[in-house]
């Protein structure tokens, strides 16, 4: 049997998840979805979704699953973050149904439509993302700016071992021995990087 699960997000404390619930119920017996486990979640959308709940609810359920919603503004709080949480849905070949607006995504046409929409929508919104992004990194060298991590020391975890790292330099171990016996590999490129 399919598991069905009930996503419901509220972004504040003063918000009642009580008549989501009850619509999600009447949701699932129209549609024959079996019981419904509740994943419950206050948390606001500007947490990006791989943070929240329904960032564990999405790699739990597996293909045949049904995620159920109370609207689809629960799934986050842009249009492209609500898409790539559809898309891998679809492409997990997970059902979703909301009850407002009585939305499912499954393995109808329709819904192959509007998913396929919704990946595209995607696909434009990342390319123009990167796009913007190299636009940027273009502007900055144009001005000069140097671009890329800071060269020279920085913090590090690691730094309260730095003198000994250098020991084991100065004896002739190798910056493989340090890393597998001591667990300073990264540490100790480093040091050899700024040094």
């Amino acid at each position: 049997m399919p598991a069905t699960i009930g996503y419901l997000r509220v972004s504040t404390l003063e918000q009642d998840l009580d008549k989501n619930k009850a619509d999600l119920l009447v949701l699932a017996n129209d549609k024959k979805l079996g019981n419904v486990e509740f994943i419950e979640e206050k948390a606001s959308g500007k947490t990006h979704w791989r943070k929240r709940k329904i960032g564990q609810v999405l790699d739990d359920l597996q293909a045949g699953d049904n995620l159920l919603l109370s609207e689809l503004s629960r799934l986050g709080r842009s249009m492209l973050e609500c898409m790539e949480i559809l898309s891998i849905a679809t492409e997990k070949s997970v059902n979703v149904y909301a009850a407002k607006g009585n939305w499912q995504l499954d393995d109808s046409i329709q819904s192959k439509i509007v998913a396929m929409a919704f990946s595209m929508a995607a696909e434009i919104e990342r390319d123009l993302i990167s796009q913007r992004t190299k636009e940027a990194l273009r502007a900055k060298k144009a001005r000069g700016e140097k671009l890329g991590r800071p060269r020279g020391p920085g913090k590090s975890k690691l730094d309260p071992y730095r003198l000994e790292i250098e020991a084991l330099l100065a004896n002739g171990s190798t910056q493989r021995f340090i890393g597998v016996h001591d667990r300073l590999h990264y540490a100790a490129f480093r040091i050899i990087e700024v040094s």
